[in-house]
């Protein structure tokens, strides 16, 4: 520490602006009075509390036990986040008397050999030989000219290029830290108290992660949410209170771009041991009672829901194209399909399942199936955006094997081929196998151009939309079944 000498009277007139404006005072008020050095670690904190955002943003707020001179301070704050947006650092006193704020730095330039050297530049350093034959080390001074795209060296009588042997350093150059720091410049009262530091960061992040379980008959599912979250951010943070917020939220962008800043089958912990949510304005915020402990690089997993006997519906969808009903189609014949397999569940809470019901965050959705043996196999995976109480979740799965379908335009005719009225008839045979142990019921949805009439067909169908039908055909175990239609469209 520097011992504080004398104290200055600061100029009235910065003194009386910052009491009528509340405003901190400018450095050249301090001008005359000595600087106090004071360090804080992370070992000084006394509560620290993140809120972690989809979209590579945290809220960090730490309290740190300090004990300042009275006078001028320069506190540098240790294992801050190595991302944290200075810009929205705010260091204020939670107990004792206020401060008030000169200057800060963010020194993230982190101790590296290559750092080190490069900060050397114009500076001298000792390199160290050892004989290889004796062990003998010889010492000799030599001036860094250049790190950049290689080591350049003078010495006394020469110049050499690379590294000819050990390089030792007087010191650490100031602005090079070992860790993430925070400089901050304040006057203080002096004395022991509390101090909270809150701020900007990215490299933290997280999402959702599901497993579903399927029953025996895939009628039903158990549902388990996982909260994924990844600390990148340079620095760790020991038992925090953890909240994480789902939804969308707005960021400026500036000049150049944005601003800087798996899982096996298993049941999560019973719903009432995890978070508790909260409407956060338009968004959702999970607040975890437990403190948990979020180490730099890590990834980790944390319970965050956990449903049972969830009802589940199975859907076989086979999709058309507009361009079909343009113009005639010989290449469709003998073409197979595969129609997609698509699981669909009901977030209502009269599924009274413990979590259904509630808001469900974006993320993926891994889907398990139990084999004759009674053993969990995966069978797909799908993503879900953010999801409201009594929304549907709809995941597709992939193909189905065993069951296919062949298309083929049986008729086409151009009734009208006027520009600004053109006409035509299409004809189409859909011919689907099972060969499935039971029944299925494959929905065919086909999508139309400009107006449309269906003018004939053998099942009937459903019209969605202006643009979408669909008919639902069902397919006997080990059979097929066939859909016939004509449709006249008008563009």
């Amino acid at each position: 520490m520097i011992a504080r000498t004398h104290h200055v009277a600061r100029p009235i007139a910065a003194a009386a602006l910052c009491a009528i404006t509340g405003l901190t005072l400018p450095l050249a008020a301090f001008a005359n009075e000595a600087v106090h050095e004071q360090t804080s670690t992370a070992a000084d904190r006394e509560a620290t509390a993140v809120t972690v955002y989809n979209s590579d943003l945290a809220l960090v707020k730490e309290v740190r036990h300090v004990d300042l001179a009275s006078g001028l301070n320069r506190l540098s704050l240790r294992e801050v986040s190595a991302q944290m947006r200075p810009e929205t650092a705010l260091l204020k006193a939670t107990t004792g008397k206020p401060l008030e704020l000169v200057e800060q730095n963010f020194d993230f330039d982190l101790l590296t050999p290559a750092k080190l050297l490069d900060k050397y530049v114009g500076r001298e350093v000792t390199v160290i030989r050892t004989n290889p034959a004796t062990g003998t080390e010889t010492r000799e001074k030599a001036t860094v000219l250049s790190a950049g795209q290689g080591t350049v060296l003078r010495f006394a009588d020469r110049i050499e290029t690379g590294a000819p042997g050990r390089l030792a350093f007087d010191n650490v150059p100031a602005n090079l830290r070992d860790r993430p720091t925070l400089s901050v410049l304040l006057d203080a009262a002096g004395g022991k108290q509390n101090v909270e530091l809150s701020y900007l960061t990215s490299g933290l992040s997280w999402n959702a992660d599901y497993v579903a379980n399927l029953s025996s008959d895939g009628t039903k599912l158990d549902l388990s949410g996982w909260v994924t979250l990844t600390n990148k951010s340079g620095t760790a943070f020991d038992n925090a209170t953890l909240q994480l917020v789902a939804g969308n939220i707005n960021r400026v962008q500036e000049r150049g771009g944005v601003f800087p800043m798996a899982a096996a089958p298993m049941r999560a912990k019973a719903y009432e041991a995890a978070p508790r949510e909260e409407a956060l304005g338009d968004n959702h915020l999970y607040t975890f009672d437990r403190p948990t402990s979020i180490a730099d690089n890590q990834t980790k997993q944390l319970a965050l829901l956990s449903a049972a006997n969830v009802p589940v519906k199975r859907e076989y969808l086979l999709t058309g194209s507009d361009y079909y009903y343009r113009e005639a189609q010989p290449g469709l014949i003998g073409q197979k399909l595969k129609p997609s397999v698509f699981v669909q569940f009901d977030n209502k809470s009269d599924n009274k399942g413990g979590a259904m019901g509630k808001p469900l965050p974006a993320g993926v959705v891994r889907v398990y199936a139990k084999d004759s043996k009674g053993a969990a196999q995966f069978v797909g995976e799908d993503r879900i955006e953010h999801t409201a109480k009594n929304e549907t979740v709809r995941l597709r799965l992939g193909e189905a094997f065993d069951i296919t379908a062949d298309r083929k335009q049986t008729n086409f005719k151009r009734i009208s081929g006027n520009a600004n009225n053109y006409v035509s008839e299409s004809s189409y045979r859909i011919d689907l196998r099972n060969a499935k142990d039971e029944a299925v019921t494959v929905h065919v949805l086909e999508t139309l151009p400009g107006d449309w009439e269906v003018t004939s067909e053998s099942a009937r169908h459903v019209k969605d939309s202006s643009r979408q039908l669909s008919w639902f055909i069902t397919v006997p175990a080990g059979g097929s079944a066939a859909l016939d239609y004509t449709a006249r469209v008008r563009w």
